[in-house]
């Protein structure tokens, strides 16, 4: 961390991992109380059932995903958001090519 309090900037972003088939991650920006991450997925891609104490906050820039919680389903088109709070189990699909931002808090050590 600079003196400014910045860890990563848009202009110095991590490079782009593929964490596992389907799925393209890119941390864009953090600091130790906020992460701001970019997700594309294929069509198809189904991510696990997981759960973890972050906060999370899910944009949908484009596509269209179908998000679970709670036993509850919603599909999340263009300009949709949602608020999952930290320790409740979630999933997502994508219905079609998707691009997703996502915002953590606190950051999270497993991406950075």
């Amino acid at each position: 961390m600079d003196e400014s309090g910045v860890v990563y900037t848009a202009t110095n972003a991590t490079g782009v991992t593929a964490p596992e088939s389907g799925m393209l991650r890119q941390v864009l920006a953090y600091n130790p109380h906020l992460m701001l991450v970019r997700h594309t997925f294929d069509t198809g891609w189904k991510g696990a059932r997981h759960s973890h104490p972050h906060h999370q906050m899910v944009y949908v820039v484009r596509g269209q995903i179908r998000f679970q919680a709670q036993g509850k389903s919603w599909d999340l088109r263009a300009g949709d958001s949602l608020v999952v709070d930290g320790g409740v189990e979630h999933e997502a699909a994508a219905l079609e090519p998707s691009e997703v931002l996502d915002i953590f808090t606190p950051y999270r050590q497993d991406y950075a």
